[in-house]
């Protein structure tokens, strides 16, 4: 089986997704964070990525979700997709905030009032 390498941007996250796999079931498989959970069947829009770099297998999507436009320019629900070579991808759905918060608050210094 072959397995490419998914890097997450967003939170630079990495990990390795089997090419039977959709790009959210590998990164859940693993039990990794980054790309947002919602129903998995493509019906919700929360997984929607804009794939940066790399390649992939695309099966149909909802065109509330994804237009012909956002499938044409690689913005896709990550649910939906399978990896045909290594993936760069940044979050764009409704939950990209609550993964891009995650990230600056785990770097960022804790203060404490007294």
């Amino acid at each position: 089986m072959v397995r490419y390498d998914i890097l997450i941007e967003d939170t630079g996250e990495t990990y390795r997704c089997a090419e039977t796999r959709s790009l959210l079931e590998g990164m859940e498989a693993l039990g990794r964070k980054g790309i947002p959970v919602g129903c998995r069947n493509g019906g919700c829009g929360v997984c929607k990525v804009q794939v940066t770099e790399g390649s992939y297998v695309a099966r149909v999507m909802s065109r509330e979700h994804v237009s012909e436009e956002d499938e044409r320019e690689g913005r896709v629900l990550a649910c939906r997709v399978r990896p045909t070579s290594d993936v760069h991808l940044t979050v764009i759905g409704k939950m990209k905030k609550s993964v891009v918060r995650g990230v600056e608050t785990a770097g960022a210094p804790t203060s404490h009032s007294t």
